[in-house]
């Protein structure tokens, strides 16, 4: 059996936010739902998901403008972020796309989600690392970090 349900969240191969999906009785029920990801479909839900598409539309024209500018600031800027390290250049934890954003945000960059940051090896050490951000859902932008320990 399958169940038709409304995605509140993004969900890595099943859809967007706001998409109406059927999936497995058993996914639905463990997992979608109680992690509050979906919701179950209802008419009166699907008028809601036909406006907030709509309203998205219309927002999705302005961000990708949005998205091209802050990725030609994102390509031309190298960012600092400070972090401990020991002698030997090794951090003590990792930075974390927390830290990326707020790092991007006091240089000047424009403000970014932390979600939305995709770092491929961990950065465990100081030098110059890179990571990669959407901004939208045709905009991918690289980020160069440059990590130098704390004094």
């Amino acid at each position: 059996m399958t169940t038709k349900l409304i995605l509140t969240h993004d969900v890595a191969h099943l859809g967007a936010a706001g998409d109406v999906v059927d999936v497995k009785d058993g996914y639905a029920r463990n997992y979608l739902v109680p992690r509050k990801l979906a919701t179950p479909w209802t008419k009166g839900a699907q008028k809601q998901i036909d406006q907030m598409a709509e309203a998205r539309r219309r927002r999705s024209i302005e961000s990708l403008e949005h998205a091209q500018t802050a990725r030609a600031w994102l390509t031309d800027n190298v960012v600092t972020i400070t972090a401990k390290a020991g002698a030997n250049g090794r951090l003590f934890g990792s930075v974390t796309t927390a830290e990326i954003a707020d790092a991007v945000k006091e240089a000047g960059g424009p403000a970014i989600d932390r979600r939305k940051i995709t770092i491929a090896p961990p950065i465990k050490s100081t030098g110059r690392h890179s990571a990669s951000v959407r901004l939208h859902a045709d905009v991918v932008a690289p980020v160069e970090l440059y990590v130098v320990a704390a004094r």
